[in-house]
C-alpha cells in the first residue's frame, strides 16, 4: 500500500524557527526536531511528511516587506507540485496578528478558510488524475510575552488575537466539516522570543499532531 502523504502548510513554527533573545537573526531547528520531523518519526513506515514552512507567511493577506508571504496565493502551486497528497495541515494565523494588517480574529478565520477551501479543491493538477486531499486545520498556541521591543511593536495587541484564534477555527472546522486541533491545548509558546517554539514544543506537539493524523486514518 503506498504510504499516506501529508503536507505541513505553515509559517515559522512549521519551518523550525530556533528563537533567540535577540530575535534575528536565527537558525532552523534540524529536521529531526522540528515538530515535522518527530510527527514524522512517530507515524514511522507508511507516512510520508512534506514540509511547507515559511517564515513570515499569513493566511492569505499581501504583506508589503515581502511579497512572497500570502499563502493562498502561494498553496494551489505548492498543492500541485507535491501530488499525490492524502492530508494537507494547515497551521498559519500567527502573522496575520501583525498590527500593519489590523485583522480581528475573524479576519483571520476566514484567511483560513480560504486556504481550506483552496484544498478541497485541488483534484487534479498539470495532467494529473489525483484527487483532492483531506484538510486539517490547526490553531498555532497563543503569543506570550517579547522582550524584543521590535517584535512586541510588530505583534502589537496580537497576544490578545491569538487567543481568539481556536474558538474562531474551531467554528470554521466544523462549518467545513474538516478535523480541527487546538496546539494550545498541549503546548505554550515558550520560546525565548514569545513567538516561537522551544524544542520542548516542538517535541510535545509533534507526537500529539502524530496521534491525531494516526487517528484520521485508522
Amino acid at each position: 500500500m503506498p504510504a499516506k502523504r501529508i503536507m505541513c502548510f505553515g509559517d515559522s513554527l512549521t519551518w523550525g524557527w530556533n528563537p533567540t533573545e535577540a530575535g534575528v537573526p536565527v537558525e532552523r531547528y534540524p529536521r529531526h526536531e522540528r515538530w515535522t520531523g518527530i510527527m514524522a518519526a512517530e507515524l514511522g513506515e507508511g507516512f510520508e511528511i512534506v514540509e511547507e514552512g515559511l517564515s513570515g507567511r499569513t493566511t492569505n493577506v499581501d504583506d508589503p516587506t515581502d511579497p512572497r508571504l500570502n499563502g493562498a496565493a502561494y498553496l494551489p502551486s505548492a498543492l500541485a507540485s507535491h501530488l499525490p497528497l492524502d492530508l494537507v495541515v494547515i497551521m498559519l494565523g500567527t502573522n496575520d496578528t501583525k498590527a500593519l494588517f489590523n485583522r480581528t480574529p475573524f479576519d483571520i478565520a476566514v484567511g483560513a478558510g480560504i486556504l481550506l477551501t483552496q484544498v478541497m479543491t485541488s483534484a487534479g493538477g498539470v495532467g494529473t488524475i489525483y484527487p483532492a486531499p483531506r484538510a486539517m486545520l490547526v490553531a498555532p498556541p497563543p503569543l506570550a510575552e517579547m522582550p524584543t521591543p521590535w517584535f512586541a511593536e510588530l505583534f502589537k495587541d496580537g497576544r490578545e488575537k491569538t487567543m481568539e484564534l481556536a474558538g474562531k477555527y474551531r467554528s470554521l472546522a466544523q462549518f467545513l466539516n474538516v478535523p480541527f486541533f487546538d496546539a494550545g491545548e498541549v503546548i505554550a509558546t515558550e520560546g525565548i522570543d514569545g513567538i516561537h517554539f522551544s524544542a520542548q514544543n516542538n517535541a510535545v506537539l509533534g507526537r500529539a499532531m502524530a496521534e491525531k493524523v494516526r487517528s484520521l486514518f485508522a
